[in-house]
């Protein structure tokens, strides 16, 4: 009986030390679902994107030594230096570096004295095949921000649904067949501390500002109050359609 419990014990230990580098390994991609979560509450989506980014998504391959991320705006490419104790060190080219470790299902990134303590989720979601570092986030937030029908209350094409599809498609809103949400960078700068949106048909579109609370959604046209040679700048003007979610 005790040669039976030794053997026992030796293959407990032996498969958890074979389960380990798995268990440790960060290949794939992540993505900030704590944001996506706060967004989905409804409420302005800039808000919940600056409280629990500022990153996005990772996407890791450790067999190739490669790490990057995306804050929506820019695309960070660095150099993974190996596992240590659990945690990886990611080089960014002498200009800085960062901490990921590995805990069951999810990714944290330490924080720095640049950027608090960030924590990723596998994503779920599938993309095309050579999609943008990004999309997977981007998907994702599309579904649990806009997902579902809304109806036109007022506006144009009022008592018509519409739906916003993750892809970026949308149906039943007058004058538009795609959009694209404003995460950060020249689009949020434009735009002060309004959330916007990129409306477009046909390949030609323009900027609207939006509001979110709940279940109801405004979407403003734009008001540019910058001279001709300054960055745009822009601020709610009239009221294009207040939308309300089903």
């Amino acid at each position: 009986m005790r040669k039976a419990l030794a053997l026992s014990l030796a293959a407990l230990l032996l498969g958890g030390c074979a389960s380990d580098p798995a268990d440790r390994d960060i290949s794939g991609t992540w993505i900030n679902q704590a944001a996506i979560d706060a967004a989905a509450k409804g409420g302005p989506l800039r808000e919940a994107l600056q409280g629990y980014g500022p990153n996005l998504e990772w996407d890791v391959n450790t067999r190739a030594g490669q790490a990057r991320y995306t804050n929506g705006f820019e695309n960070v490419e660095g150099k993974l230096l190996g596992e240590e104790d659990g945690a990886w060190k990611v080089d960014f080219y002498g200009s800085s570096a960062s901490e990921l470790k590995r805990d069951g299902d999810q990714l944290s990134q330490a924080a720095t004295e640049n950027e608090p303590q960030q924590v990723f989720d596998r994503a779920q979601v599938q993309v095309p095949e050579g999609a943008p570092i990004g999309a997977s986030f981007e998907r994702a937030l599309y579904a649990a921000y806009l997902g579902g029908t809304w109806n036109i209350v007022n506006g144009p094409g009022q008592g018509a649904s519409v739906q916003f599809q993750p892809d970026g498609q949308v149906s039943g809103l007058p004058g538009a067949d795609r959009y694209a949400l404003c995460l950060a960078g020249d689009c949020a700068s434009m735009s002060g501390g309004n959330d916007n949106i990129w409306l477009q048909q046909n390949g030609q579109g323009n900027t609207w500002i939006f509001a979110r609370d709940g279940k109801k959604l405004e979407i403003f046209q734009t008001v540019n109050t910058a001279l001709a040679d300054e960055m745009p700048s822009f601020t709610p003007g009239t009221r294009q359609w207040l939308l309300e979610k089903q």
